[in-house]
C-alpha cells in the first residue's frame, strides 16, 4: 500500500491509483461536477468562463472533463476545445470524428493478420491402405 499527501489539501492517505486525492476531496470533486453539470444543462448558451464562476470551478478542471467525455456542451453553445490531431473545434472528447476514423482505419491496417498456412495435402484412404514393398 502507498501513502501519498492529497494533492488538493494536503492530508496522508492510501492511494490506489488515479489522481492523488483524498476520498474527502474526489467526493468534494464530484459534487462540483454534478453541480457544474446541472448549470450546464440548464444553461446551454453559457461560456467556459461563466460555467467556471458560477460553480466555483477552475476552467483548467472544466476541459479535464469536457477532454474525459463526462460533460458536453450542446451543439449551439459557444464552448468547444481542439482536436489534439487537428486543432479542429470540438464539444467533447479528445478527437474530432475525422481524426478517429482515421486512426481507427490506420491501427486496423497496423494488425496484420495471421495468414492461413497451407494445409499439407492428405492423402487419400485408399492411397494409405495400400501394401508396400521395400
Amino acid at each position: 500500500m502507498e501513502v501519498r499527501n492529497c494533492k488538493q489539501c494536503g492530508r496522508l492517505f492510501n492511494y490506489l491509483g488515479g489522481v492523488p486525492l483524498c476520498p474527502a476531496c474526489k467526493d468534494a470533486l464530484e459534487d462540483k461536477f454534478m453541480q457544474t453539470k446541472e448549470f450546464v444543462r440548464d444553461n446551454p448558451g453559457a461560456t467556459i468562463q461563466m460555467v467556471s464562476e458560477e460553480n466555483d470551478v477552475s476552467i483548467p478542471q472544466i476541459r479535464q472533463w469536457i477532454r474525459e467525455e463526462r460533460l458536453e456542451f450542446s451543439k449551439d453553445s459557444p464552448v468547444g476545445i481542439e482536436c489534439e490531431m487537428c486543432g479542429a473545434n470540438i464539444r467533447t472528447g479528445r478527437f474530432c470524428e475525422a481524426c478517429k476514423s482515421r486512426m481507427q482505419n490506420e491501427f486496423s491496417h497496423a494488425y496484420a493478420k495471421p495468414k492461413a498456412e497451407p494445409q499439407p495435402e492428405r492423402k487419400l484412404q485408399r492411397d494409405r491402405d495400400k501394401m508396400r514393398f521395400i
